[in-house]
């Protein structure tokens, strides 16, 4: 049977180093984690837990563990003196999703990938480089995007805005017969949509 919290927490880290190799500082992987030597862009984590056998001593040695270090708890099992709790979510999970015929746009170039950013209120930060290995998906007229990740047996959805039932659709065309995976703070619009929450997770910061 499939571990799916497992599952998410590793697509998950594959896309923090994604987005980390755009910026030049690629990550390490190891059986237990996803660290990070060097400070990594806004937003993401230093390092991930990859199962609930992590610990503190697996983690900081492998990164700058000063201030502005964070830590995505994967499992929630972590006990890190010196840190806070930045935010608690939910690991989701969602059988594949049916086939509709209407998708959303792929983002193809830069200039797309501008747009998409603007979109959802930032600047700078997704670089050209992640349309090698992610999948941008964008609905200009509705105001909706997300970032699909196809590195398993699932799809990584994150950083979604707007329109729910759009990535539903577009990842059932793009990824057919796929299930999905992710995290959100506040689950309950994903819930609405099919998914179930399977696990919590925290994120830590070091101030």
């Amino acid at each position: 049977m499939t571990d799916w919290q497992a599952e998410a927490a590793l697509d998950n880290a594959r896309w923090c180093d994604l987005m980390c190799r755009a910026h030049g500082v690629p990550g390490t992987f190891t059986p237990l984690t996803w660290t990070n030597p060097s400070r990594t862009p806004p937003y993401y984590p230093d390092a991930v837990t990859l199962s609930p056998e992590a610990t503190a001593a697996d983690l900081l040695p492998r990164l700058d563990a000063g201030p502005g270090a964070s830590i995505k708890d994967s499992f929630a099992t972590l006990d890190l003196p010196g840190f806070d709790v930045l935010f608690e979510a939910q690991w989701i999970h969602r059988d594949a999703p049916a086939r509709t015929g209407a998708s959303w746009q792929v983002v193809q170039d830069e200039e797309g990938l501008a747009a998409w950013e603007r979109a959802c209120g930032l600047s700078g930060l997704f670089l050209p480089a992640l349309l090698d290995e992610a999948t941008i998906v964008h609905a200009p007229d509705l105001g909706s995007g997300a970032v699909l990740t196809a590195t398993g047996p699932a799809v990584g959805v994150s950083n979604v805005f707007g329109d729910w039932d759009g990535v539903l659709a577009t990842a059932a065309e793009l990824f057919p017969g796929r299930p999905l995976v992710g995290y959100e703070s506040d689950p309950a619009p994903a819930l609405r949509h099919g998914f179930t929450a399977i696990g919590p997770l925290r994120v830590w910061l070091r101030a």
